[in-house]
């Protein structure tokens, strides 16, 4: 017993000299550098949509933002641990997450939407425009999606039969190459699979899913979580964060949507 509590205080005095040494005035802002254009780097530099928002929030709450580069998978672990304060990702508001962390209210909004088979379109009268609904009633589509991912889970929860791919580029190959119809997922690798197989490829633009998109604080952390949520209740007033970041990423996110602006993640 006597060596467990030695063991515990000494961990405990390492954890409160390592808080310590850290500037508490900077905000570290867990997010992974790798999905463009809203998390991504120019020259080894933090650039995109979320990278904006978090220095925005930094601005809002008057402290200095530090972006720290952290995979996806690890961003609750390096929340909970104390390496990071907040999470501005692009993550996805869900109860399994809940459970970890405390989400502020939605602040962008991610759709599901469709890539779909040319061949198969044309036969089956499909466009653009063309609803989830219509789709969901084509009783012969063959879906494919990712294994453990959204896009075969949603297809299945319809009753859809899905061929799983392990990985995203599989999935479109499988789409592009006519051995399936249609492949749910978030709008950039959509179009982005589009745009890789133009020939063989069209965008369904209704979504499927409108998922909410939150910052994640530390359960516990009201103080920063309020913050959060009054940044966010800010962010629509005139010439605030939506406006600013629309003004800087509408043409780019237009350019790779084709179709869309950033008014696409905006509202639900």
């Amino acid at each position: 017993m006597r060596k467990m509590l030695i063991a515990f205080t000494l961990l405990l005095s390492i954890s409160i000299l390592a808080a310590c040494g850290r500037d508490q005035d900077v905000l570290r802002v867990g997010m992974d550098l790798s999905y463009p254009p809203f998390e991504t780097q120019e020259n080894g530099e933090p650039v995109g949509i979320s990278v904006d928002v978090a220095h925005m929030f930094g601005e809002f709450i008057g402290r200095e933002v530090e972006i720290v580069n952290t995979g996806f998978g690890g961003l609750i672990n390096s929340l909970n641990s104390g390496e990071i304060d907040i999470i501005i990702a692009s993550m996805s508001i869900t109860e399994e997450r809940a459970q970890s962390v405390d989400f502020s209210d939605p602040y962008f909004y991610f759709k599901i939407i469709s890539l779909v088979n040319q061949d198969f379109a044309d036969a089956e009268g499909i466009d653009e425009d063309t609803t989830k609904d219509e789709l969901l009633a084509l009783d012969d589509a063959q879906f494919v999606g990712i294994a453990a991912q959204v896009s075969a889970q949603i297809p299945r929860d319809y009753g859809k039969d899905v061929i799983e791919a392990t990985e995203l580029s599989t999935a479109v190959a499988n789409v592009a190459q006519g051995t399936a119809d249609i492949l749910l997922m978030s709008a950039f690798p959509v179009t982005n699979g589009h745009r890789a197989n133009p020939d063989t490829t069209m965008v369904v633009w209704d979504p499927f899913v409108s998922s909410p998109i939150g910052m994640a604080v530390a359960q516990g952390n009201t103080e920063l979580r309020e913050q959060a949520n009054d940044f966010i209740a800010s962010m629509d007033e005139p010439g605030g964060a939506y406006d600013q970041l629309q003004e800087k990423w509408d043409a780019e996110v237009q350019a790779l949507l084709e179709r869309y602006g950033l008014e696409f993640f905006i509202n639900e």
